[in-house]
């Protein structure tokens, strides 16, 4: 069993920054990936960016430039610097888990998500 942790969420003003981290514990994979999905009111959910216990990564097209996904495997810790902040990007935000490097988020381990809000 895993167990997810995040912090970092806030309101932002547009074209400002946060950092989101998630900590993971529990049964762990040294072959795992990581990520961030989001959701938005009455939007579906979307994936931000996953990356592997390599560093392989991966972002959604509406953030690649804008956002960073990092890990420091050592904490178990994986992170997303978000840069240049749009209203767009408000939502719920949500650190995942999967055991392997083929993520299913249906079978992913979540954690209980953390809001931001990008609003003058």
């Amino acid at each position: 069993q895993v167990q997810l942790v995040e912090s970092g969420g806030g309101l932002v003003q547009p074209g400002g920054s946060l950092r989101l981290s998630c900590v993971v514990s529990g049964s762990i994979f040294s072959r795992n990936t990581m990520g961030w999905y989001r959701q938005a009111p009455e939007k579906e959910r979307e994936l931000v960016a996953t990356i592997m216990s390599g560093t392989w990564t991966n972002y959604a097209a509406s953030v690649k430039g804008r956002f960073t996904i990092s890990r420091d495997s050592a904490k178990n810790t994986v992170y997303l610097q978000m840069n240049s902040l749009k209203p767009e990007d408000t939502a719920v935000y949500y650190c995942v888990y999967c055991s392997s490097y083929v993520c299913n988020p249906d079978y992913a381990s979540w954690g209980q998500g953390t809001q931001v809000t990008v609003s003058s």
